[in-house]
């Protein structure tokens, strides 16, 4: 649609087969812009088990699939700044206003729509006057793979554990055995994870293993409050 914009304001932590889908079907009719959603605190970017990946490795992701594309467009602008309290109740926050203002702050159009899958998410777009329109929820959910990166990680550490302990006590037959078992179960998962994100994606999770096995091991330290979800560091101060 000629001379209108289409805001995709989403998590994408991190990007699955159907944002690849999502967006590259909004290129067609819009210039799409993408706000993947950012959390401050101390001009440090807070992540937690639910938002592992940070803006810069999510915005590399998007642009191994959509770099190059002159009507599709990455932006830092999603952004929200300790302490996330000051941001709720939605609508009734100022704050919450002047984040919509940062959104749309480097939208050229006039005439723009907003996408979510999310019914709760597209009332609160509609409040905002960000024009949602109405669609589906996504076929594959990025806490689907996530999950399924954080039982990879696990089982491969498990493994590297038991394997150092067998190589230490010399049992070849019991590590051969383990070896056969674990590497079965790791390439069913592996290939479950991947077959949930494009290519280029996997690559650049690959790429940044540490993160997933940091947070694999973690507790996931966030909150949900009227339906949104924050990290609790910097929700008070």
């Amino acid at each position: 649609m000629e001379n209108t914009a289409a805001l995709y304001l989403a998590h994408l932590n991190p990007i699955t087969n159907s944002h690849e889908k999502i967006i590259s079907q909004l290129a067609k009719e819009y210039h799409v812009y993408i706000f993947p959603v950012i959390f401050l605190r101390k001009d440090r970017e807070v992540n937690t088990r639910t938002f592992p990946f940070s803006y810069e490795i999510r915005k590399k992701m998007l642009l191994s699939l959509f770099n190059g594309r002159n009507n599709i467009e990455i932006l830092p602008n999603y952004k929200f700044v300790s302490p996330y309290i000051r941001y709720l109740p939605p609508i009734v926050s100022p704050y919450s206003w002047v984040l919509r203002t940062g959104i749309l702050r480097d939208v050229v159009e006039e005439r723009f729509i907003s996408y979510t899958g999310d019914t709760a998410e597209r009332i609160a777009l509609r409040l905002y006057n960000l024009h949602p329109i109405k669609a589906k929820r996504l076929e594959i959910s990025s806490s689907n793979v996530k999950e399924l990166l954080y039982q990879e990680a696990i089982e491969k550490l498990r493994k590297d554990e038991l394997d150092n302990n067998i190589h230490n006590n010399m049992n070849h037959s019991a590590q051969n055995n383990n070896q056969e078992h674990t590497e079965q179960y790791n390439g069913r998962v592996r290939e479950s994870w991947e077959a949930m994100v494009p290519k280029s994606v996997a690559n650049v999770i690959m790429d940044n293993w540490s993160i997933v096995e940091k947070f694999a091991q973690s507790t996931d330290k966030t909150i949900k409050i009227f339906g949104m979800k924050f990290p609790t560091e910097g929700i008070l101060n």
